[in-house]
């Protein structure tokens, strides 16, 4: 991306401690933006089998994004609290003067049969990944809307685009978000906000990168899941590259983060209501 595309304009960036977050803060940074970080940076929920990001994790974000030459600031809150949320709004509109661009991208992830899941384990996903989503669209919309315009980009999933084996919860919040953008879209385009998804494949975070997650993949693939982690990790692997027609098991956070970069940019002005993909050719199963 052009160096300087996204002067002089404020980006927000949710889930911003490490993974895609992290990757899209740095690519907005170096495209001229200043970036306000929002994280958890902290336990979100016992479903979950990978250790949570962390403050320093957040801190590293911002060493990143001030080493392109933007102005940073961090953020810690849940996006479930709404009030916590709107906290956030005012500080960085405070700090930054208002926001150009939101990038609402935090979310989480855990798989159980749907006959054994747990109550907590359908909410916490629905509640973090589509009620959470939403808590930051709607707080930050007016923001964009005072603004005079900007750009919205959400991070949706080919699991919002598809079913999931032992991943209903996660489908169902990440085709929750397309409907949430395609909506979105046409209430803000005439004030002069788009609002578009970003599709990402298996990403080497720390999402993807779990026995769970491990698991899942193999199960999909009719394989056997047992032996240590090293054992299954390298099977899973083996599995996914032979899925994706690029020949990889996962992209890389900084292969989705153009995308970002693109769709908050003005070479992207007539662009709303739809979605773009970086799977490594995985969106080719895709039906539409």
């Amino acid at each position: 991306m052009a160096a300087g595309m996204l002067s002089g304009r404020v980006a927000v960036v949710t889930g911003a401690a490490r993974g895609i977050g992290r990757a899209a803060a740095v690519a907005l940074a170096e495209a001229g933006a200043d970036v306000a970080g929002m994280d958890v940076a902290g336990p979100v929920s016992p479903i979950l089998d990978l250790p949570p990001a962390t403050p320093e994790d957040l801190a590293e974000t911002g060493r990143r994004v001030t080493a392109a030459g933007a102005r940073w600031s961090a953020h810690v809150a849940d996006q479930r609290d709404i009030g916590a949320v709107r906290a956030v709004a005012e500080a960085v509109e405070r700090e930054h003067g208002g926001v150009d661009v939101l990038f609402a991208n935090a979310g989480i992830q855990a798989f159980a049969p749907l006959l054994e899941m747990t109550d907590q384990h359908w909410h916490d996903q629905i509640d973090v990944n589509l009620t959470g989503a939403a808590n930051v669209l709607r707080v930050f919309a007016p923001l964009l809307v005072r603004r005079g315009g900007g750009r919205i980009v959400v991070t949706s999933s080919t699991q919002g685009q598809h079913g999931t084996t032992n991943g209903s919860a996660y489908s169902a919040s990440k085709w929750g978000l397309i409907g949430l953008v395609k909506s979105a879209a046409l209430e803000l385009g005439p004030h002069g906000v788009t609002v578009n998804a970003v599709i990402p494949g298996l990403v080497d975070t720390a999402l993807t990168r779990h026995r769970d997650r491990y698991v899942q993949a193999l199960v999909e693939a009719g394989k056997p899941a047992s032996g240590d982690l090293a054992e299954v990790e390298d099977a899973a692997i083996a599995a996914l590259r032979s899925k994706t027609p690029l020949g990889v098991p996962w992209v890389e956070p900084e292969d989705v983060a153009p995308l970002v970069v693109f769709l908050a940019s003005d070479a992207a002005r007539m662009v709303s209501g739809t979605s773009f993909a970086a799977t490594a050719g995985d969106s080719a199963h895709v039906t539409a």
